[in-house]
């Protein structure tokens, strides 16, 4: 009998109630069984760069500890390596500690656009580069499924803050969302054959991601040919009807049935197609064959996998600048100081659902004190969360007046970026910076050591000895660090990001994470180095950039119809590996169009020995010359003479050739209406200006005033009302302060969770411990009718109780 037969008998073999409660959770992590006709249970869980399985407790923010597993770099650390198969091996031995832990779908990799720098979860995110983020996605989703378990390529769609997340409404223009935010996605299907998406918390141009057809069936499904299952992020089931029509087949966690009488009692009423269920039934029963194991996995090597997470910290990290060439430090370099938090206690990984339990953390210090350095001492130098230590700061002060040279581990604490809250700005912690400053204004040679997920300001680098960045390097990233410093190994990260010089450069900085119901992306198509490239916008560190201990000499581009070619040469004194980057110029630069001036189109490793040489052909990407028509609903292929580019980064152009592309004209734009997306400077566009580009008029970006609250909802929508609803919202935020107070950034940044979450999910979220007779109560409650809501809440709570006794057999 075929698979296809198989669920076929299957389907026909479930009565309705069973096909409706496959389609939600047993519990938090797993789906249910129906043991009658042999339908097993399967485990999903958190696991984009180390397994979190939890042992006791089931939470999604990482509250409660989970069994140890490697933790590996996090995807805004491996996307800076440019490294496809050193990604695939990463998922390889994902996908090999999930299969050891009967684990069959890895709830990972998070894929979506860095947007801005102060998105909360940046470190989960590989890029602003839709073809870089989908490359790497792609890599790490094959090494994961090679193990024969699924992974899981979220967020779908256009998940690009963390406030108010499971309610916002993200407002973009049609081509931007083709060009920028789906083109990831679409990479990652094609190339990687993702066996399940998650669906996102937010809505999208006013349809909730998890029920948005468009997104879902006619995108996902027919466009980019994806034929898995779409999961629900955590508690992100808005209609349950409308989103299994949409093509969501699993809700997780458990509604304790509720959900699963609503698709009932929708079929019954013939208001939902049964076809349709059956459906989503077979992409769940096609998921459990998938990932169905008939041979005992092999257990797994741990000092393995922890020298593959040293190696991809080694491979990641970026030398960001080093003008008086002090790195590598040797022994005869001097003495060195080792000074700041960060390099006794690292910052490895980022903060939520994937906060991984590492089986260990090699620290950078102890790596440093085992090398040929004539390391003379450590001092903290500063407090984490930015608490002032006049002391602390002496201290360092005296050791570095004993050293010739300073190696200086700043960064973004666990309290700075984490899921559920984005950052409030891009700045250093203020007794790190005033660290910095003293340190440098005393004459030592400071090289500093950054950590942390996404771009911070940097207003000493240009008085800096050298700037190396570790980013978030996992559990082996200490001996990384120090390989890199002493020049064990020739630092080839690039990064792939832009680092702006301030925040308020950013397109989106006045707008973002601003707004209470909607979120607009007014800068459109220009993210990241589409932007500051086209306005010419100085910047720190440019996308693409990174430095090596060696140079490599690029000659003989050629520029084909499908692919480029170009000599690299190492003219240095050392081994070195360098990022080749192609770019195609757009005709005349872009100037007068809604157009980036260039854009990455392929890239390439090349490991290279002194004096030696290699050619290597880098194909285009698909739509490389290319825009999306939005009247056409489609790519079209403009036609001219462009500029094929061979770069270090994005500024740094070595090479570039003219090649002739046949198309049609590029669509005319009314550049009255329009300036500052012809300019660029869409950081200037009102709102008159944005309405035209999407072609509608925008909602109010407010909640509304004086409302009472529905199940639609969030909580934080409380704040400033009187009553228990203002003593609720004053209660959680009581909360985030004990919990930060007590030096528990983890569980106080998971207070934010609380405040965006709907109400319709308190019941949904409990367990089964709340129903909605109980919500309604609540909803009385924060409404301004206390004690009517808690007769109501009291009277739910009885009935429950009640149908739950068991009768007894004596």
């Amino acid at each position: 009998m075929t698979i296809s037969d198989n669920r076929r008998r299957l389907r026909t073999e479930l009565t309705l109630a069973e096909k409706a409660s496959l389609m939600s959770g047993a519990n938090f992590w797993h789906t249910k069984p129906v043991e009658r006709v042999g339908v097993p249970s399967i485990m999903l869980t958190d696991g984009p760069h180390g397994l979190r399985k939890q042992g006791g407790a089931a939470d999604h923010l990482g509250l409660n500890a989970s069994i140890p597993a490697t933790c590996f770099p996090p995807a805004a650390t491996l996307a800076s390596s440019w490294d496809t198969d050193l990604l695939a091996r990463v998922g390889a031995a994902l996908g090999a500690e999930a299969a050891a832990e009967d684990v069959s779908v890895l709830l990972g990799p998070g894929l979506n656009i860095k947007r801005n720098p102060l998105a909360g979860r940046s470190f989960e995110y590989f890029s602003e580069d839709p073809l870089l983020s989908g490359t790497c996605a792609a890599a790490l989703i094959r090494g994961i499924q090679s193990q024969g378990v699924a992974a899981s390529a979220k967020h779908f769609a256009v998940n690009s803050q963390e406030t108010h997340r499971m309610t916002i409404d993200e407002i973009v223009d049609e081509r931007a969302l083709h060009e920028t935010y789906l083109e990831g996605f679409r990479i990652a299907v094609e190339q990687g054959d993702p066996w399940t998406v998650m669906s996102a918390y937010n809505k999208v141009n006013g349809t909730y991601a998890n029920e948005n057809v468009e997104l879902l069936d006619r995108i996902l499904r027919r466009t980019f040919g994806f034929d898995g299952l779409v999961v629900t992020d955590w508690g992100g089931n808005n209609d349950r009807v409308a989103g299994l029509v949409a093509g969501n087949a699993l809700e997780m966690p458990s509604t304790d049935g509720a959900t699963d009488r609503e698709i009932v009692a929708a079929v019954e009423a013939g208001t939902l197609d049964e076809s349709v269920l059956d459906a989503r039934v077979a992409e769940l029963l096609a998921l459990i064959e998938r990932t169905r194991r008939d041979d005992a996995p092999a257990p797994v090597d741990h000092d393995a996998h922890h020298e593959l997470a040293v190696e991809a910290a080694r491979r990641s990290i970026v030398l960001l600048d080093n003008p008086l060439e002090l790195l590598p430090l040797r022994p005869e370099s001097g003495r060195v100081a080792v000074i700041g938090d960060f390099a006794a206690r690292p910052r490895y990984q980022g903060a939520g659902s994937s906060l991984v339990n590492p089986t260990r953390v090699e620290s950078a210090l102890d790596a440093l004190r085992d090398s040929d350095l004539d390391i003379v001492g450590y001092e903290a130098g500063f407090a984490r969360r930015d608490k002032p230590s006049r002391r602390l700061r002496r201290r360092a002060m005296r050791l570095a007046r004993r050293a010739d040279v300073v190696l200086l581990f700043l960064g973004l604490d666990e309290s700075a970026e984490a899921e559920a809250v984005d950052r409030s700005h891009m700045r250093l912690a203020q007794n790190q910076l005033v660290l910095a400053h003293r340190l440098i204004e005393s004459g030592v040679r400071v090289v500093v050591v950054l950590a942390g997920g996404a771009p911070v300001e940097l207003p000493f680098a240009d008085e800096a000895g050298a700037i190396v960045h570790s980013y978030l390097a996992g559990q082996g990233g200490g001996r990384a660090v120090a390989d890199v410093l002493t020049g064990l190994v020739d630092p080839s990260g690039r990064l792939a990001e832009t680092y702006p010089l301030v925040y308020a450069d950013v397109p989106s900085s006045t707008t973002f994470a601003r707004g209470e119901a909607t979120a607009e992306h007014r800068e459109s198509i220009y993210v990241g180095y589409r932007y500051f490239d086209k306005t010419e916008t100085p910047v720190r560190f440019p996308f693409g950039h990174g430095l090596s201990y060696t140079r490599f000499r690029y000659t003989d581009l050629e520029a084909g119809e499908a692919s480029a070619r170009v000599t690299v040469t190492n003219v240095g004194e050392r081994e070195g590996v360098e990022t080749v980057q192609l770019y195609v110029e757009a005709p005349d630069a872009a100037v007068g169009q809604v157009r980036a001036p260039r854009e990455l189109r392929g890239f390439a490793k090349v490991a290279l020995m002194p004096g030696e040489s290699a050619t290597v052909e880098i194909p285009y990407a698909d739509h490389a010359f290319d825009i999306y028509d939005v009247a056409r609903g489609d790519w079209r292929t403009v036609g001219g003479t462009y500029a094929v580019l061979a770069g270090a980064s994005s500024r740094d152009i070595r090479l570039r050739r003219e090649l002739d592309v046949d198309g049609e004209p590029m669509p005319a734009v009314d550049e009255a209406r329009l300036p500052h997306y012809v300019d660029g400077h869409v950081e200037k566009a009102n709102d008159l200006e944005f309405e035209a580009l999407l072609g509608r008029r925008l909602p109010s970006p407010r909640w509304p005033v004086g409302q009472p609250l529905t199940r639609d909802d969030i909580i934080a929508q409380t704040q400033g009302r009187g009553g228990f609803a203002g003593l609720l919202h004053r209660v959680i935020e009581a909360a985030y302060a004990v919990l930060m107070a007590l030096g528990r950034p983890h569980a106080a940044n998971n207070t934010r969770f609380v405040l965006d979450l709907p109400f319709r999910s308190v019941a949904r979220m409990s367990g089964g411990r709340i129903d909605d007779a109980m919500l309604d109560g609540l909803l009385l409650m924060v409404n301004g009718r206390f004690w009517r809501g808690v007769r109501q809440v009291a009277s739910a709570w009885r009935a429950r109780r009640r149908s739950e006794r068991v009768p007894s057999n004596d």
